[in-house]
C-alpha cells in the first residue's frame, strides 16, 4: 500500500535497520488491544501471511474468504489483495479474544508484527521508521527491530518483503493503463497463484514463492504481448 506522508509528522525523524534499537517495546501490551480494534481494512495480507494463517488454522484461503469470513478482498493501488475483515459491529479483529489477546499470535500477519513500525521504501529496498502517533502505550522500551518483528530467517524475510512490494509496484502503471480486460487477467493470476493455490506447509515457503513469482512474471509478459503492450517484469 502506497502512503505519501511526511516522516517528520508521523515518526521520530529517524530511519532504522533491522539491527537498530527502537522504542517499540510495549510490555506485552499489558491488556491494551486498541491497535487490534481500529485498523479497518488496512491489514493487507501478503503470500507469506496466507502461508502462516492457513497452516495455523488448518484452512485454505477459500475457507478464510468464504466460510469463516475472516478475510475479504479489496483493491490496493490497482491490485486486488486480501485483508483481514474486522467485525462489522465492533471493528475488532476476528482473532482478538474477549480478554483482548491475539489468538494467532505466533502466526499473526506481518503488518501486525511490524506495528508500530512502518517501512520506508527506496532504491529497491527499505528501512524502518517508528510511528509515534499510533500506539497508545507510553514509556515504551527499546528493542532490536528484528527481534520485535520476530520472524525466522530474517534476511530472507526482508528480501521477500522488498521483492513482493516492488513486484506490485511495477504493476501499478500497466494495471492503470492497459485496459480492464488486461487488469482482470493479471489480478486473477495474482490471486490464484500467490494466494488461492495452496502452499505445501512441509516445504520451504520462499522456494515456493519465488518459483511462482518467476512463472507469474513470465505470464504477465505474455499477456503484454497478447495486448500489444510488451510488459516486462
Amino acid at each position: 500500500m502506497n502512503r505519501y506522508i511526511d516522516l517528520k509528522e508521523v515518526s521520530d525523524g529517524k530511519l532504522y535497520t533491522s539491527n537498530d534499537l527502537v522504542k517499540a517495546g510495549c510490555g506485552d501490551c499489558a491488556g491494551c488491544s486498541s491497535c487490534c480494534e481500529t485498523m479497518a481494512d488496512t491489514i493487507i495480507l501478503d503470500p507469506m501471511d496466507l502461508f502462516w494463517l492457513t497452516r495455523c488454522l488448518d484452512a485454505t484461503a477459500a475457507d478464510l474468504l468464504s466460510r469463516s469470513g475472516v478475510m475479504e478482498l479489496g483493491v490496493v493501488d490497482g491490485v486486488i489483495l486480501p485483508h483481514i475483515r474486522m467485525d462489522d459491529d465492533t471493528g475488532r479483529c476476528p482473532f482478538l479474544t474477549e480478554a483482548g489477546r491475539c489468538s494467532i499470535h505466533d502466526s499473526r500477519p506481518g503488518f501486525c508484527r511490524l506495528f508500530p513500525l512502518g517501512r520506508y521504501y527506496e532504491n529497491h529496498s527499505f528501512r524502518y521508521f517508528l510511528q509515534v502517533n499510533e500506539c497508545r502505550r507510553v514509556n515504551r522500551t527499546k528493542v532490536k527491530v528484528r527481534k520485535w518483528i520476530g520472524v525466522a530467517d530474517f534476511e530472507r524475510y526482508e528480501t521477500f518483503i522488498a521483492d513482493w512490494h516492488y513486484f506490485l509496484k511495477d504493476l501499478e502503471e500497466p494495471l492503470a493503463g492497459n485496459g480492464i480486460q488486461w487488469a482482470k487477467q493479471v489480478n486473477t493470476l495474482i490471486l490464484n497463484e500467490f494466494f488461492f493455490r495452496a502452499y505445501d506447509a512441509r516445504d520451504d515457503f520462499y522456494s515456493q514463492f519465488y518459483e511462482r513469482l518467476e512463472a507469474v512474471r513470465e505470464t504477465v509478459s505474455a499477456y503484454g504481448k497478447e495486448y500489444g503492450t510488451e510488459q516486462k517484469m
